[in-house]
């Protein structure tokens, strides 16, 4: 899959040490743009750290890169999706945790009814919701997000990126 950006810690922050000097973890994750029948995609609003993201998350030990996609949009989106293309990848070099994070992206649509999401209760408590808005709105609405934490500002970047190579793709 085609390297989109790699996003480094000291680009957005102070230069910092490591979380405890140990080891880096490695992290894979598997993302969508998801289209649904009227054109529309599903981003995640996080109302607590006040940023959006596209539905997505951690690949699990032991799992492959697909079966973690169907899992993540069935939480997240509560819905089935199919694949339909790659979007690309991206890289971030998270120093204060120590985390290098690797994101696959693809272009999917949706297949049946929209369906309700399986939230976490870290996610519930980040106040995640699904709104489903048209691919210009989701870029101009990640283009003004000011988020307040780390993570979040790690999200944004990576997120817009991928859904301005989605924007292209069609």
């Amino acid at each position: 899959m085609k390297l989109l950006k790699v996003i480094k810690h000291n680009e957005l922050f102070p230069p910092c040490q490591s979380k405890d000097g140990g080891d880096i973890e490695i992290r894979n994750a598997a993302r969508a743009v998801v289209f649904d029948g009227e054109n529309k995609i599903a981003i995640l609003h996080v109302s607590r750290h006040g940023y959006h993201k596209l539905p997505g998350g951690g690949v699990e030990a032991g799992e492959d890169m697909a079966k973690a996609l169907e899992r993540e949009m069935k939480e997240e989106i509560g819905s089935q999706i199919e694949v339909i293309g790659q979007v690309g990848r991206i890289i971030e070099h998270k120093d204060a945790q120590n985390l290098k994070q690797e994101s696959f992206c693809w272009l999917a649509k949706l297949v049946g009814e929209k369906g309700q999401p399986d939230f976490t209760e870290e996610e519930l408590e980040g106040g995640f919701e699904v709104i489903w808005v048209s691919i210009d709105d989701a870029i101009e609405i990640l283009r003004n997000d000011q988020s307040d934490n780390y993570d979040g500002k790690f999200i944004v970047i990576r997120d817009l990126c991928f859904l301005e190579e989605a924007k292209n793709l069609q």
